[in-house]
């Protein structure tokens, strides 16, 4: 579940008398955008045990196939805002859906793990450009309220959706083509898809100051960057190892250093001010702990589902679908609660749901039913997820002012992704000792016999995801407090309508 901002400052209206006759085909663009971006969340994680097999990456380093792109996404998400305001939104949300294109197409090419990586990284970063470009675009064709309200509800329905379209869509183009053609996908709708914005879409800009912060830019980056490089190297090295905490106390510098220009550049990334306010401090760093713990369940999820339990990429797809769907649905009905429960209260049931679904998947086996254990545990997260989402977005905007609302909105996405880029690295390190933990106590004297070898390394697999699921329902259990420690926000204190979410 991602949010997208519209930008630093609020964007300015359409002086035209009569509304853009064509706002109905844009808006059929930019859902068909958004749409790519979703997708591709969950459809490379579908395809992703096909592209650590064909291209031989390590079980060390097959998580940067997903955090490259949440990196890029999450750390430049505020920066691509600030850029599609002040050099035209269109011309950015047009360059934004060919560099994605370009992107995907070097990484269905891919020869090996660093160009599909490198190609990832390009990914998230042009997406970082395009999703802020395309909100925007949103708000200043339609200028009626009325059909403001009902293209953002064409727009989030979409976002909405596009988790389940890509796990079915992953499935099938793995499954019936190559894994390299849920990359390769992007490649025409992209193309098609620019040059219809080109003749339909209208450019606009935001006037006034502008100045960019790209040391900061740069340095939040870098300094996560080196973070997830760090986690990563403790997993193969150990986390006593040089390169492991050399990479740790540069990202730890560099992150101060974030910080610290912050505080003092008239033209801030990240104004201070927006996450010093306890309520809107507590939604961000729920939205960064739930984001670690939802990235990480889709990954070992689907290693469990393909490797241990040997489902086709179709049928993993479809046996994510109870978990997206019931997203969507308890989505629906946390908007309804929020106008009438207190946000705290909300959350915590969500949290509470969803850290009961992951210790509910800390007790699947090797030959584990999916209906006896897989549906459920996807049936309470998805019930706990959506209602933790929704007033996470509201909270996010408690008491802000207008020029910091799309920096606020922008910031739940950002944390996600950010949260879930941090989480995947961690876990895929805590996995990746427990398997070898579990094969050096298990594979001793006498077990030579292949059978038994292959029994005990599925063993070995199963430890290491149940390990990660119990961590992740730790983060859970940290979001509560969080939640009910740092949330005092009451109902009539925070927007129903919260930032666009999906």
């Amino acid at each position: 579940m991602t949010t997208v901002p519209t930008s630093e400052q609020p964007a300015p209206q359409i002086l035209a008398e009569e509304p853009d006759p064509k706002r109905w085909v844009a808006l059929s663009i930019i859902a068909i955008a958004q749409l790519m971006i979703v997708v591709d969340g969950s459809i490379v994680n579908i395809a992703l045990p096909s592209a650590q097999k064909a291209l031989h990456i390590s079980n060390a380093d097959r998580q940067w196939v997903v955090t490259a792109y949440t990196l890029a996404f999450g750390g430049l998400l505020l920066l691509g805002g600030r850029i599609a305001d002040y050099v035209g939104r269109k011309r950015i949300f047009v360059i934004g859906l060919l560099g994605f294109a370009a992107a995907s197409a070097v990484g269905g090419l891919a020869v090996d793990s660093a160009m599909l990586f490198g190609a990832r990284a390009l990914q998230g970063m042009f997406a970082a450009l395009m999703a802020p470009a395309a909100l925007s675009l949103l708000t200043v064709t339609f200028t009626d309220p009325e059909e403001r309200a009902k293209a953002f509800g064409v727009y989030g329905a979409i976002a909405g959706g596009g988790l389940a379209i890509g796990l079915i869509l992953g499935g099938i183009l793995t499954e019936f083509a190559s894994w390299r053609w849920c990359l390769l996908v992007n490649v025409p709708i992209g193309i098609v898809t620019s040059l219809a914005a080109f003749r339909v879409v209208h450019e606009s800009k935001a006037e006034g100051d502008t100045h960019y912060d790209l040391p900061g830019a740069i340095t939040v980056t870098a300094g996560l960057t080196s973070l997830v490089y760090g986690m990563t190297k403790a997993g193969t090295d150990g986390w006593g190892s040089t390169t492991a905490l050399a990479f740790l106390v540069a990202a730890a510098v560099l992150l101060v250093v974030f910080v610290l220009i912050e505080r003092r550049t008239p033209h801030p990334l990240l104004p201070l001010r927006v996450v010093t306010e306890r309520n809107r401090a507590g939604a961000f760093l729920t939205s960064l702990i739930i984001g670690a713990a939802l990235f990480g369940l889709f990954l070992f999820l689907t290693y469990y589902l393909q490797g241990t339990r040997h489902y086709s990429a179709l049928r993993s797809g479809l046996a994510f679908l109870p978990l997206s769907v019931g997203i969507v649905a308890s989505a629906a009905g946390a908007s309804f609660l929020l106008t009438r429960l207190p946000p705290r209260l909300i959350m915590a049931i969500g949290t509470i749901l969803t850290g009961l679904g992951l210790l509910w998947f800390t007790q699947i086996g090797v030959h584990t039913s999916y209906v006896a254990h897989i549906l459920p545990s996807e049936i309470l997260m998805s019930m706990g997820l959506g209602l933790v989402f929704v007033p996470i977005s509201s909270v996010g905007l408690f008491g802000i002012d207008d020029r910091d609302a799309g920096v606020a909105s922008a910031l739940v996405n950002a944390t996600q992704q950010v949260g879930g880029s941090i989480g995947t690295a961690l876990l895929n390190t805590i996995a990746a000792s427990a398997l070898s933990s579990y094969l050096a106590s298990h594979l001793g004297k006498g077990h030579h016999i292949a059978s038994v070898v292959t029994s005990i390394t599925a063993k070995a697999d199963v430890h290491s995801y149940t390990t990660a699921f119990s961590v992740s329902a730790g983060f859970v259990a940290l979001a509560l407090i969080v939640t009910l420690v740092l949330i005092n926000a009451r109902t009539e204190d925070v927007p129903s309508e919260g930032a666009i979410g999906l």
